[in-house]
């Protein structure tokens, strides 16, 4: 028998797979298709073991879904662009593009030798130019389509990347990347306007049975849909007399989802960024102890700032508005706990019913008016029939935020108040009535700021002419290309360079300026899926009937941490490309699988920083890629954290071993191997044969159905049970004796197909090598053939062994007929303990069929 090398195997297939083009997509077939897809990495040096977890998890499906009969599209690429590789090249006097097609060229041996199944001749790098172009075509699209807006406005920067973030990108007041206190700066930036397309992102979540909930629970709570009113507040002056027709200088917009509570606004907050606040204090006494404030608030993030549990601080504006309920002057302040992006920057603050307006009030002294309240509140009594307000001070530790019946709130009182309630929808209606207020919805969900101030990155095409204004680059003259010839460690940008900046006016031919924002990289990754279906293509950035056709994807595979990054951006990018003809469906993933974090064996997560990262390079020099692979699968379930333990990956070395040498036992060449050691009696003989033929079909059933619900470590299982029952056949019969019989020639040629079969989604090369040089089948690989079937029937067991209890401690077990009644049970079970129940009363007999028999004595 030819033992088994993974180190000789390995290189020789994969050698063997690339010169045969082995998985190639078939554009034509008459087979179903299938796409498998795991998000494309970012080119950042040596693989690590997220990149093992998440791409052999794909590999698996891939392989599986080409033996059950589908043409599978199943490529790779890598998201190019971003600061790690211009970072790199500044701190080695290189290039980003040198650095990036290095660490590209690193990544892809990594992958080969580790097996996966890609096809290669589509590849996509977004930093590539042919790639990028198409970047760009979508951008004007959106433009066209007058999703693309320029505006000036409160912007999130991370002050060492030097560039602005999306609001999904400042994670707890930090930066995505690189961990570092997110600032507030206004700047003027472009946007594409997810906001458009917010209520359909929100319903059609629904769409997505196969998506994890907890990833779609993410999205809908960051999009953030809250139904309300706008209520109109007219500013007045001190003595609260407002303009009989105000303008709409003269009038603060505020979003509220509980207008019913607006008897008990007994101040009003504006936060540090909103628009209107400079020309409310110019030339005001008030003026610089509001501006000292709106300083200090940008040294803080939004995120922590909407914090209930940090301090906050304020400053009166000297300016009053008109509650429109009940014609009462309130103050107006300015607050840092008060954020701009929700709702309108403006705020009815409601002491008595919201903690952070409490405790505001109490630190400035500011009324706080009970204006709904609990039946058993000691107040309720006396403030449940009053029409006019009695108390504006109460001895309360917090907020009441609770619905409840509302007081103190004119006509309105003794109405319930909250969400939705009487008492809100009667105030509602009446601000519409007298035209300050509407019904409206409001989302939590913001633009996408795009706009970054880095060199790697897809140039926007856009230009500044000084007659014309800002124009787009007209689609013959693209791609808009990142110039070569920068010197990024002596301080030159895009912005500095001018071969790069100084350009012709598209409209008018005069000199102009190029725009020297390039794109947020993840632009790049909300269609590259789409460019897979069709990667050459140099007249569109795909054929809609490809993309079509191919989409959309079958299994996405990758973090949970893209929950409102990638995935809700490319959700959004679907459905503008529908809405421009080019796709034919709404979403993008059909299934997605969020991979669980790999940790180390005490159970923290891999760093260099913490030196505790386990090479993968290192465990498939020692093991074998496919040792590596399979002790990956066989750790847990895909979408929960994994210990990593060399001790598993050496225990599957020696399981794929041991199953190579059955397969070579059953093939009738392991010679001195056989683990043959002495034929039991012929009646225990024949039951072992027939075990493994139960075993057999069973074990076939059990992995498919695993792997088509992606769980692959309790397939691995399955097929050890398998290579069991395997082990028990071969050592009650002899090679010669198995020879000799037609019987078992047929049942060995059938087992070891199967366990090769079985296989080779999680060990291709072990399989593959078997398959061709063992079982007889040289030039054919094994992923080529299809899935082995199975019969339900045979897969059932002729006997069951039943443990028996007494009162719940096991005395005995029965073996009994697979379809014995549950009186015959109850008698076998009965008997086997019959010692035992001397002399006892037997109470009750529960049989729990296939499983055990439990007997209730006194």
């Amino acid at each position: 028998m030819k033992p088994y090398n993974p180190h000789e195997i390995e290189p020789r297939l994969q050698a063997q797979w690339e010169a045969d083009d082995a998985y190639a997509v078939v554009e034509d077939s008459p087979r179903p298709k299938k796409y498998v897809l795991e998000m494309f990495p970012y080119p950042s040096g040596d693989i690590h073991m997220g990149h093992v977890s998440n791409y052999t998890y794909g590999d698996v499906v891939a392989r599986y879904s080409t033996m059950r009969g589908f043409d599978v599209l199943h490529p790779m690429g890598w998201d190019a662009f971003g600061l790690p590789a211009e970072n790199a090249a500044i701190k080695h006097h290189s290039h980003p593009a040198t650095w990036t097609y290095q660490n590209i060229d690193t990544q892809r041996a990594s992958f080969k030798r580790m097996g996966f199944s890609y096809d290669w001749d589509r590849t996509v790098v977004a930093c590539d130019p042919e790639y990028y172009r198409w970047g760009q075509w979508i951008f004007l699209k959106f433009w066209e389509r007058g999703l693309v807006e320029r505006r000036n406005s409160p912007v999130n920067w991370c002050p060492d990347c030097g560039t602005v973030l999306a609001n999904e990108q400042v994670i707890e007041g930090r930066c995505w990347r690189c961990d570092s206190e997110v600032e507030k700066r206004d700047l003027t930036q472009w946007y594409y306007k997810i906001t458009d397309y917010a209520q359909e992102l929100l319903d059609d979540l629904d769409q997505l049975e196969g998506w994890p909930e907890r990833v779609k629970q993410q999205q809908a709570n960051w999009i953030g849909r809250s139904e309300g009113a706008n209520v109109d507040f007219i500013l007045c002056d001190a003595e609260g007399n407002a303009p009989a027709e105000p303008g709409a200088d003269d009038i603060i917009t505020v979003f509220t989802t509980r207008a019913d509570t607006l008897f008990g606004c007994s101040f009003f907050v504006l936060a540090p960024e909103y628009a209107g606040l400079d020309a409310l204090v110019a030339g005001t006494d008030y003026e610089a102890p509001v501006r000292e404030l709106v300083e200090a608030s940008k040294k803080v993030s939004a995120v922590e700032r909407a914090m209930g549990d940090r301090e906050k601080h304020g400053v009166f504006t000297g300016r009053y508005v008109v509650n429109p309920i009940n014609g009462e002057k309130v103050p107006v302040w300015v607050a840092d706990y008060v954020v701009a992006d929700y709702g309108t920057g403006a705020v009815m603050a409601v002491p008595c019913g919201d903690q952070r307006d409490f405790e505001f009030a109490r630190k400035y002294d500011l009324p706080i008016v009970p204006i709904i309240l609990g039946e058993d509140d000691p107040l309720y009594p006396q403030l449940k029939d009053e029409q006019g307000r009695v108390v504006t001070e109460v001895d309360w530790d917090k907020a009441y935020a609770a619905e409840g019946i509302l007081v103190q709130s004119g006509p309105y009182t003794g109405l319930a108040g909250g969400k939705h309630s009487p008492g809100e929808e009667a105030v509602v209606a009446a601000l519409e009535e007298m035209g300050r207020g509407k019904r409206t919805v409001e989302f939590r969900l913001r633009d996408w700021l795009i706009s970054r101030q880095r060199y790697w990155g897809n140039p926007i095409p856009a230009v500044h002419c000084p007659d014309c204004g800002v124009v787009p680059v007209p689609e013959d003259q693209l791609p808009v290309r990142l110039p070569e010839d920068i010197d990024l460690a002596a301080g030159e940008t895009l912005a500095t360079h001018e071969g790069f900046v100084n350009t012709t006016c598209p409209v008018c031919g005069g000199p102009a300026k190029r725009e020297t924002d390039t794109m947020d990289t993840f632009t790049c990754s909300s269609w590259y899926y789409m460019r897979y279906t069709d990667p050459h293509n140099d007249q569109a950035p795909f054929d809609p009937a490809r993309a079509n056709a191919w989409m959309p994807v079958d299994q996405y595979i990758g973090g949970i941490e893209h929950a409102i990054l990638h995935l809700l951006y490319s959700r959004f990018f679907t459905k503008v490309l529908r809405d421009c003809g080019m796709l034919d469906f709404d979403e993008p993933f059909t299934n997605l699988l969020c991979q669980g974090m790999v940790l180390d064996a005490n159970g923290e997560v891999m760093s260099k920083s913490k030196g505790n990262v386990v090479s993968p390079e290192e465990m498939v020099r020692d093991y074998g890629a496919d040792s590596v692979r399979a002790a990956m699968l066989f750790m847990g379930p895909p979408d929960k954290e994994k210990l990593w333990n060399e001790d598993g990956l050496a225990g599957m070395a020696k399981f794929l071993s041991r199953l190579w040498r059955q397969v070579n036992d059953l093939a009738g060449v392991a010679g001195e191997e056989s683990l043959f050691e002495a034929a039991p009696d012929p009646e225990a003989a024949v039951k072992v044969a027939q075990k493994l033929v139960r075993e057999r079909h069973r074990v076939v059933g059990k992995v498919s159905d695993d792997f088509d619900r992606n769980n692959f470590n309790t397939a691995i299982a399955a097929i050890m049970e398998l290579s069991n029952a395997t082990g028990e056949y071969l050592r009650a019969f002899s090679p010669e004796a198995r020879a000799a019989c037609p019987d078992h020639q047929a049942l060995d040629a059938e087992v070891a197909e199967v366990l090769v079969k079985l296989m080779a989604p999680i060990a291709p090369h072990w399989a593959d090598e078997l398959w061709q040089t063992v079982l007889g089948h040289p030039g054919s690989s094994v992923h080529a053939q299809p899935w082995p079937a199975f019969d339900p029937e045979a897969a059932k067991a002729d006997e069951a062994e039943l443990a028996v209890q007494v009162n719940g401690k096991v005395k005995a077990k029965v073996t009994v007929a697979a379809d014995a009644s549950e009186e015959a049970v109850r008698a076998a079970a009965l008997a086997a303990v019959s010692r035992v129940l001397e002399g006892r009363d037997v109470k009750k007999v529960v049989v729990v069929p296939g499983r055990l028999v439990n007997i209730v004595a006194k």
